[in-house]
Formats: structure tokens, C-alpha cells, sequence
């Protein structure tokens, strides 16, 4: 703004520039880092997965949020993943941070399976009655991330990187429409065709799909 403001012949520095924009209450739009707030009232659970070995299927799940670009503005996107295989269980957009579509993704992925720990950061869309409840008549144990703690949701934070770099720089998408379509391309393609090293070059649904199959065996035998 200052470049384009001398270029239109005004003397005026970076310094004044800022203090206007703040007296007008202007600012660019763009999405503000910590996406996901503490709510005020809400009830935060303690992390409970330091130092446990994650070792089948539905042991622990987790989700989190990230933002996507757009030519014009931004949506959310919100994915659960189960940890040991990696494979992502549900996802869902939104223009808002309201609960409403991370409550929509968690439904989904009920619908499949039931873990036995559900980790998330303590965002107010994680720790609300709508979202918590759901885990609670499940008799589901709640996990939560310490505060900027990052690494305690390690593989969800994996997940946007390969979002993000294998597609979403990739395409640059112009409207809502057209980032769901891309981005449910890539999560079939990320659940059912890329290999990853650490599942010894498998893919996510096909490890997830193997070793429930064993324990619903070893259940009924």
C-alpha cells in the first residue's frame, strides 16, 4: 500500500501507512494463524497418548484443521485419520470455523469404526458439547494436545503437507466447487493409490481394511 500510494504521488512512509490502516480498521484478508481457539466455557481434556505405542487399527484417531486457499478468499478443511495406518476416515470444507462441518466429519467417520482415543488440539470446535458429545455416548476417551504443542498431532500435521504440496499449490483453485472436487480426488488417491514408506510402501486403506479384517476375526474366533 505504501508502494502504491507514492506511486500515485503521495509522500507518506510504511510506518504512517500502518497507523491509518489501524485507525480505519482495514486489513488484509487472510486467515489468522491458531485456527482453532480454546472456547471460553468449553472443557478441556488432558493428552493422553505420550509414550503409548500405537500398534492396530481404531487405537487412536485424530483431527485438526487447516485452511485452503482460494483465487479469491480461503475455505476450511477439516480431516480424521487413524493413526496407525494413516488412513483418513472423513473430511469436510467450510467457509467458517464454525463446529458444524467438524462435527459433520467426525458423524462420518463413525459410521465406519469407533476408536478407542480420539485425540484434536483444544480448539473451541473440538472441545464443544456438539462435538464431545458424540465421543462421549460412544464411551470414546478424549485427548488433547497441549497448548502449541504441534508434535502431539504429528501425523495429521504430515497430512496437510502432502495436501497442501501434492495438490493444493498444484491446482490453485478458483471457487469452493472446484476445491472439493480437487480435493476429494486427492484423498482417494492419497487413501488408495500412494505408497508410504513408513506403512512398508502400502497404502493407508489397505493396511486400515487388513488389519480390521484380522480383529474382526480374532473377535469372532
Amino acid at each position: 500500500m505504501t508502494a502504491w500510494l507514492r506511486a500515485a504521488g503521495y509522500e507518506i512512509n510504511q510506518k504512517r501507512v500502518r497507523r491509518l490502516l489501524r485507525l480505519m480498521g482495514l486489513e488484509a484478508l487472510y486467515p489468522k494463524p491458531h485456527l482453532s481457539q480454546p472456547g471460553a466455557q468449553h472443557q478441556v481434556y488432558p493428552y493422553l497418548l505420550r509414550n503409548v505405542a500405537i500398534d492396530r487399527v481404531n487405537q487412536v484417531w485424530s483431527t485438526d484443521i487447516t485452511y485452503i486457499r482460494l483465487w479469491q478468499g480461503f475455505i476450511y478443511l477439516v480431516a480424521v485419520m487413524d493413526w496407525y495406518s494413516r488412513y483418513v476416515l472423513a473430511w469436510e470444507v467450510s467457509v467458517s470455523l464454525e463446529s458444524s462441518f467438524c462435527v459433520a466429519a467426525l458423524d462420518r467417520a463413525l459410521q465406519l469404526a469407533q476408536p478407542e482415543v480420539f485425540n484434536s488440539d483444544q480448539g473451541s470446535q473440538f472441545t464443544s458439547r456438539s462435538f464431545t458429545q458424540e465421543l462421549l455416548e460412544r464411551e470414546v476417551k478424549i485427548s488433547m494436545d497441549g497448548r502449541g504443542r504441534v508434535f502431539d498431532n504429528i501425523f495429521v500435521e504430515r497430512l496437510w503437507r502432502s495436501v497442501k504440496y501434492e495438490e493444493v499449490y498444484l491446482k490453485d483453485y478458483r471457487s469452493v466447487r472446484e476445491a472439493i472436487d480437487g480435493l476429494r480426488g486427492y484423498f482417494n488417491f492419497y487413501n488408495r493409490e500412494r505408497l508410504h514408506q513408513s506403512l512398508a510402501y502400502q497404502t493407508p486403506e489397505a493396511v486400515y481394511r487388513q488389519a480390521a479384517n484380522k480383529a474382526v476375526d480374532a473377535t469372532l474366533n
